[in-house]
């Protein structure tokens, strides 16, 4: 299936995409600091952007089930999110010495790595 539509929103370099398993949406980060989710069919934003990283987002990634979005940072923090409040989960994950540049869930969702 081909998907041909513009998504604009960010203020800043869009710097990781992602589909969800499903295919509906699709997740960016950006060097404006911000998650946005997207709807595939319509290329408009769900919801208000996802704010909390204090550095651009390096990467993001969905959840399997499609509950949930991880984030990496240049703030060297990773963030969870729930899909369907917005509402960043927990505190931040820290402990990465520079930029978080990659990250990703487990096939189950119970695990997510992360590379810096």
């Amino acid at each position: 299936k081909e998907v041909d539509i513009s998504i604009e929103g960010h203020n800043d370099q869009v710097r990781s995409v992602a589909f969800s398993a499903n295919g509906t949406e699709i997740i960016s980060g950006s060097s404006d600091k911000t998650i946005r989710v997207w709807n595939v069919a319509t290329g408009a934003q769900i919801g208000d952007p996802l704010q909390g990283h204090d550095d651009y987002v390096n990467s993001v990634a969905f959840s399997a089930d499609c509950t949930k979005i991880v984030s990496g940072a240049s703030d060297k923090t990773i963030r969870l999110w729930d899909t369907a409040t917005g509402d960043q989960i927990g505190d931040p994950l820290q402990g990465h010495d520079d930029w978080v540049n990659s990250v990703a869930f487990s096939a189950d969702g119970t695990r997510i790595v992360s590379g810096s």
